[in-house]
């Protein structure tokens, strides 16, 4: 009877203090729902929701994909999926380190006990005295519940799970691509991608932790595999066409930062000479893509590959 009464006061309704996500799931497929964040930089008014959080039914419990930037916005997301479908959280996977993708997942490991999987990075990197961006950024009232905590196991090879009637494979990149540690998720079934910050859509990707020829490879990667639906780490393209814009991206930022090599640009010069133009109307254009180029110049000026 005790667990029952905590469970139920987990779950009461959100205290008139707290940050408001208002959050709607949108359904991929009969078993995947997500939360598609905003196209714009993390912010008081949007919580830091700029990224995309998939939950998928296995049987009688969901599997999350990437838990948000608090836990606010973790518990609301819960909240909005369980007028879906009530049912316990037992596994989390995290895409990468950034977190604006794992700082739900407290909720999720106090709540329910779930499991952790996700790259190193996250246990290397941060403690639970860690006070990442999200911390600075956005109101108090959103961060308010938020702990860093460890993921319980590191996934640095390729891993197949079976839980429910779902089966997942999780794919790390094996390279710096977006990150130095990059895992992709693959349900073959259902024909369901989640990319994670591998691929985004309807804005200009940040690749201030990543390598142009590792996201190239990446891609790559992800083209071979036979999906229908992709889930972008940023974006609300879950179609066929949602890899398209990434690809295009970053074939043309490195053939062109190599051209401009070769013609002796320096770095001084190298931000005028390539501007990427066919990105400019998209969302984070003037934030992100000067410094895209520039880092791409200090990775191309030496590479002697293809």
């Amino acid at each position: 009877m005790l667990k029952k009464v905590l469970f139920s006061l987990i779950f009461s309704s959100i205290s008139v203090f707290a940050f408001d996500y208002n959050l709607k799931p949108v359904k991929i497929t009969k078993d995947v729902w997500c939360f598609l964040g905003k196209l714009e930089i993390p912010s008081k008014e949007n919580g830091g929701f700029m990224s995309n959080s998939c939950y998928i039914k296995a049987d009688n419990s969901y599997v999350l994909i990437d838990t948000g930037a608090s836990f606010q916005f973790a518990k609301q997301a819960y909240e909005a999926m369980s007028k879906i479908e009530k049912l316990p959280v037992k596994l989390v996977i995290n895409t990468h380190s950034h977190d604006d993708h794992w700082l739900g997942n407290n909720f999720y490991k106090e709540t329910f006990k779930a499991k952790i999987l996700g790259p190193s990075l996250i246990n290397t990197q941060y403690s639970s005295d860690s006070k990442t961006r999200m911390f600075e950024v956005i109101k108090s009232d959103a961060i308010k519940g938020t702990k860093i905590i460890k993921i319980d196991e590191i996934v640095n090879e390729v891993k197949n799970i079976k839980i429910g009637d779902k089966e997942i494979t999780i794919i790390p990149v094996g390279t710096k691509a977006h990150t130095s540690e990059d895992l992709f998720v693959f349900m073959p079934n259902e024909k369901v991608l989640f990319s994670g910050d591998l691929v985004m859509n309807g804005r200009v990707t940040s690749n201030r932790d990543g390598s142009v020829i590792g996201s190239i490879k990446a891609l790559d990667m992800i083209k071979e595999k036979d999906w229908n639906y992709l889930v972008a780490g940023h974006g609300l393209d879950t179609s066929k066409t949602a890899i398209n814009e990434a690809v295009e991206y970053f074939t043309l930022l490195k053939q062109r930062v190599l051209e401009a090599i070769e013609n002796e640009t320096n770095g001084s010069e190298i931000t005028k000479v390539v501007t990427m133009d066919e990105f400019k109307n998209k969302a984070m254009y003037q934030e992100l893509n000067s410094k895209n180029v520039f880092d791409a110049f200090r990775e191309l000026e030496f590479y002697e590959g293809n």
